[in-house]
C-alpha cells in the first residue's frame, strides 16, 4: 500500500481533538459549576440582570450547559472510534467487522449530536424572546447528511468485510 501522509495527520488531529474536546468540557463544567456558586455574577455576565425572567434565563443557560456536557461525552465516543478506525487503516486492514460496528456507532452518535443541537436551539429560541440572546445551534443540513453518509459507510464496511471473508474462503 502506498504511504499516505493523510493517515498520520488524521491520527494526530483526532488525538488533538480528543484533548481539545476534554478541555472545552472542563470549561463548560467550570462555567456550569460557577453559575451555582455566584449566580448574580453569571446573570450580569449573561446580560440578563435587567430582565424579569432572569431566573428562567439562568435555568435555560444551565440546561444548555448540561446538554453541552452531554455533547462532550458523545464527541469523545465519536473521536475514540475514529482513532481506532484510522489505526486499522494505517495497518492496511480497514475492512474489519469491528470497523463496521464502529462506523455504525459513530452514525448513531452523530444522530444524537444533531438531536442535542435541536434541543439546544429550542432552549435558545425560548430565551431569545426575553433578551438579546443568540445560540448558534439547530438544524444543520451538513450534520444530517453526515449522519446519513456514516450509516451508509458503515454498511459499505460491513459488505466489504463480508466480501473479504468470502474471498479469503475461496483462496
Amino acid at each position: 500500500m502506498k504511504h499516505s501522509t493523510a493517515l498520520p495527520i488524521a491520527y494526530v488531529t483526532l488525538r488533538i481533538m480528543i484533548i481539545v474536546n476534554w478541555v472545552i468540557g472542563g470549561l463548560i463544567f467550570a462555567l456550569l459549576f460557577y453559575s451555582f456558586v455566584d449566580e448574580p455574577w453569571m446573570i450580569r455576565a449573561l446580560g440578563a440582570s435587567g430582565f424579569t425572567m432572569q431566573n428562567w434565563i439562568m435555568l435555560a443557560m444551565r440546561a444548555i450547559a448540561a446538554l453541552g456536557l452531554v455533547a462532550i461525552l458523545v464527541n469523545h465516543e465519536v473521536l475514540k472510534r475514529l482513532v481506532a478506525i484510522v489505526v486499522t487503516v494505517r495497518k492496511g486492514d480497514p475492512f474489519l467487522a469491528e470497523n463496521a460496528y464502529r462506523l455504525n456507532a459513530v452514525a448513531w452518535f452523530l444522530l444524537a449530536l444533531q438531536l442535542l443541537s435541536l434541543a439546544i436551539a429550542a432552549i435558545g429560541h425560548a430565551i431569545a424572546a426575553h433578551g438579546q440572546f443568540h445560540v448558534d445551534a439547530g438544524f444543520s443540513v451538513p450534520g444530517w447528511l453526515a449522519v446519513i453518509l456514516t450509516f451508509v459507510l458503515a454498511r459499505v464496511f460491513a459488505e466489504g468485510t463480508l466480501m473479504r471473508e468470502d474471498l479469503e474462503g475461496t483462496v
